[in-house]
């Protein structure tokens, strides 16, 4: 992962950044975001954008924050990097830049059963909540969403 940069982002690597969104969320879960939902997160003041790039943009990480609340909207990693730290290397730059912000906690939302969630855990977010039929996938199924919070300070 050495080779691994951190970078912001900004509505032109939007091209890129879908070619990751489309591989890394199932449509069968409802995850995914549009592109036009992306680019008009990024618009909106507080929000940021994070990408880790070798030569390839490898995932990507949108933020916003609030006052004092932090917002982890989506984060997405190519599937062949995977479990290999890019999530991770994404996350700290996300709850870095959070502190930075005076934020006093982060709040993200993930589907039940997803993987990313031990990510989360391991980080120091704690399951707060669960949204009931919150994703609705591609065939009509409902997912629930469930909510972890990082306190920050």
């Amino acid at each position: 992962m050495t080779d691994v940069a951190i970078v912001d982002g900004s509505a032109s690597d939007l091209p890129e950044l879908m070619k990751v969104m489309t591989a890394a969320f199932d449509p069968r879960f409802g995850e995914a975001w549009t592109a036009s939902q992306c680019l008009a997160l990024m618009t909106m003041p507080g929000t940021r954008l994070v990408l880790a790039r070798d030569n390839l943009l490898l995932g990507f990480a949108l933020s916003r924050t609030i006052a004092e609340e932090c917002e982890l909207m989506m984060l997405g990693v190519d599937p062949t990097m995977q479990r290999r730290g890019v999530g991770g290397r994404l996350l700290k730059n996300v709850v870095a830049s959070a502190v930075s912000e005076q934020a006093t906690a982060i709040f993200l939302e993930v589907r039940s059963g997803n993987p990313a969630s031990k990510l989360y855990v391991c980080s120091g977010f704690e399951k707060v909540g669960i949204r009931k039929s919150y994703y609705r996938g591609r065939g009509g199924e409902v997912f629930d969403a469930e909510t972890y919070r990082r306190v920050l300070r």
